[in-house]
Parts: C-alpha cells; structure tokens; sequence
C-alpha cells in the first residue's frame, strides 16, 4: 500500500508537471484525445460514487454496530465530534483568510477562460443508478440493519464482498487512471491559459492548510492535557513518531501499530489503547477534514461561487460519515467525498479532478493529523474509563 500511494503521488506530480509544460504547444487533435478519454472517466466517476460510498460505508457501520459498550459510544461521539469541529475550524478560518490570499484569482481565471479549449470528439453518457444523497441514506440505514446480524449471515458476507470489489475498483481502475485523468485536466488548463492561476492558488493552499493542521494538533492536545492534567507539548512530543510514520505510509491504517505504541507511552491503559487506536484509525478524520473543506471554499472563491455557511454545515456533517471507511483504501477519503462535493457543492468535473490532484499531494500531512489526534482522543477515553 504504501509503494502505491507513493508511486501515485508521483504519478499525479509527473501528470501535473507535463500538462503544465506540453499544454501550449500541443496540437489541438492530440488535446482533444485527452479530452474525451477526461469526458469518459468523468462520467465513470459519477457512476461509481454512489456504489462506492455503499460499499465501503455499509460494511462498516455494520462492523461498528456489533461492538457494545458505553466506550465504543464514547469513542464514536468524540472522533465525530473532533473531525466535525476540524471541519467548523476549516470553514471559518477559510473563510476569514482565502478571500485576502486569493484576491483577483477569479478574474485572472475568467479571462484567461476565454482563450481557447480543448473538446472531446464524442461524449458518453451512462448516469449513475442511484443519487449520492440516496447511496449516503441507504448505507447508513443498511449498515444499522446489517449490525443486528452475524458477521456470518448471508448479507454480512455479501457487504464484506462487496466492499472487496469496490475496493479492488479503486485500486485497480480508478487510481490508475487517475494521473492520466489530472494529466488531460492540467494539458486543457495550460492549453486554454488558467493553468499557472490554478498553480499559484496551489501553492497558497497547501501553505495554509499545513499551518491549521498544526493548530489543530496542539488544540486537541491542549483539550486532553487540560482533561487528563498532563503536558500537552510533552504528550505531542511522544507521539511525532507516529506523525512521521504516517507522513510516509499516507495511511491511518498501516500507521495503527506505531500509533498504538506511542499512545501507550502516554500512559493510556492496553485494552482502552488496544481499542481505541483501531477504531479512530476508521472513524476519526480531523485531519482528511480540514484538507477538503479548505480545498472546496478556496476552489468556489476562485471560481466565484458564492459560500454559505448552512450549505457548508450540511455538508461536513456529510463528510464525517461519508469517509467512515477511507483511510484502509488508497485514495478512499477524496473518492467517498468527490460525490458529495459534486452534488452539495456543485463542483464540475474540472473543480473535482482539482480536488483530488490537490487531496493527493496534501494526503500524508491530513494522515498525519488523523493518527496523531487518535492519541488525544485515546488520553481523553481513558481519563474518562480508567476506573471502569
């Protein structure tokens, strides 16, 4: 896993770089091949969203349900309520910061969009066969039905078969394709002018978000020291090994066994580390949420979509649910979001092919935020457990 989302990182800088280099110079018919395969893969995309959020969410709401306990509830209430609050932090700071940093992109955008464009030579359509809001309804009333079952019934293994097959989807189609994907997207941007906009706003972005995400990690630790009555530098100290770790594997499930080791070096009791670790490694998404909601409000401001708060607030409230089950899939968080993005957000096949390549090239520091606050939550669980 961790040689794949290397090898893709590099894939989708590589793709970023020669679209940025070859699009003007290139002529219009080689443009236009990319362009209809972009076209294609679009409209397969939006097919798969939904069959993607049901296959990696069903399962694991059903997996949830069948652990009882006042800790698994506990446990559950916090990581949702911290990766909904990464998401209010990311709103209100975008909000208040964006606006400034990114003053006149939009209007360099839209001259720069009157240039020209590249068109594909034919278009298929094959639309999804149900919505994302539907798919998103669904899941989670099937996961909650599929929790009363065995593990071993006939519809547990059919979930657990069927995220099987999405998963292998993910990691055998679509991120593949993806880099040849953001390839033609950059080759039509450099093409028609707005490219070097999109990258300077890259840049911006990635500066910013890296800066919340620290602050991010000293309030949660903040929280817990004031909680548990301990030193939080000293507790986020201990746990920078599994911030690098994470920085390198870009995942919360390959890092789970140094997380586990550095959480117990914090003085967390075996079973609530043992316990806890695992389950954040799913659930808790601070981190993957602050990333996105960045990304889409600097993305509307350059477009010049108009932002408003209850839109957003529905929408983190979306997300928190809706990567339940990325991080064990290279690539899960961005493409269980890139629905709801798309169908709350409005954002086109351009603004969501932006959205993964800047996802992408952002996912070991949203990784490294998740598994280093699941040590927080950890101190705070067993504060609150230790005696039980």
């Amino acid at each position: 896993m961790q040689t794949l989302k290397n090898s893709l990182l590099l894939k989708i800088i590589l793709a970023l770089v020669l679209g940025t280099l070859l699009g003007p110079y290139i002529p219009q018919w080689f443009g236009r091949l990319f362009s209809t395969f972009n076209d294609f893969f679009s409209e397969l995309l939006n097919f798969l969203i939904p069959l993607i959020i049901a296959g990696l969410i069903i399962p694991s709401i059903g997996k949830l349900g069948q652990t009882a306990g006042k800790l698994l509830l506990a446990t559950v209430l916090i990581a949702y309520g911290s990766t909904l609050f990464s998401g209010l932090l990311a709103y209100f700071s975008s909000t208040a910061i964006f606006p400034s940093l990114l003053a006149g992109q939009a209007d360099q955008l839209k001259i720069a969009e009157v240039t020209r464009e590249l068109t594909p030579y034919f278009s298929l359509e094959f639309p999804p066969l149900f919505g994302v809001m539907p798919a998103l309804v669904f899941s989670f009333l099937f996961g909650i039905g599929l929790s009363q079952l065995s593990p071993m019934s006939t519809f547990g293994k059919l979930a657990d078969d069927f995220e099987t097959i999405i998963t292998n989807l993910i990691q055998q189609l679509i991120i593949p394709l993806l880099p040849v994907f953001i390839f033609g997207i950059f080759l039509s941007m450099s093409y028609s002018g707005q490219v070097f906009t999109i990258l300077n706003v890259f840049i911006k972005i990635i500066g910013v978000i890296f800066i919340m995400h620290v602050f991010l990690l000293v309030l949660q630790f903040c929280v817990a020291g004031l909680i548990a009555k301990k030193n939080p530098f000293t507790m986020l100290k201990t746990m920078l090994p599994a911030y690098f770790t994470a920085l390198g594997t870009q995942s919360s499930a390959a890092t789970i066994p140094i997380t586990l080791k550095q959480t117990k070096s914090l003085g967390v009791k075996d079973d609530i580390a043992n316990f806890s670790i695992p389950l954040c490694a799913t659930i808790h998404l601070s981190g993957s949420m602050l990333k996105i909601v960045s990304c889409c409000i600097a993305l509307m401001l350059i477009q010049g979509t108009s932002i408003d708060f209850v839109t957003f607030f529905g929408f983190i409230l979306m997300l928190g649910v809706a990567m339940i089950a990325a991080p064990g899939v290279p690539g899960g968080a961005i493409m269980a979001a890139i629905g709801i993005i798309a169908s709350m957000l409005g954002f086109d096949p351009e603004q969501q092919a932006l959205m993964i390549a800047l996802y992408i090239a952002m996912d070991s520091f949203g990784t490294a935020a998740n598994v280093t606050g699941d040590g927080a939550i950890a101190v705070v669980l067993s504060k609150l457990f230790a005696k039980k």
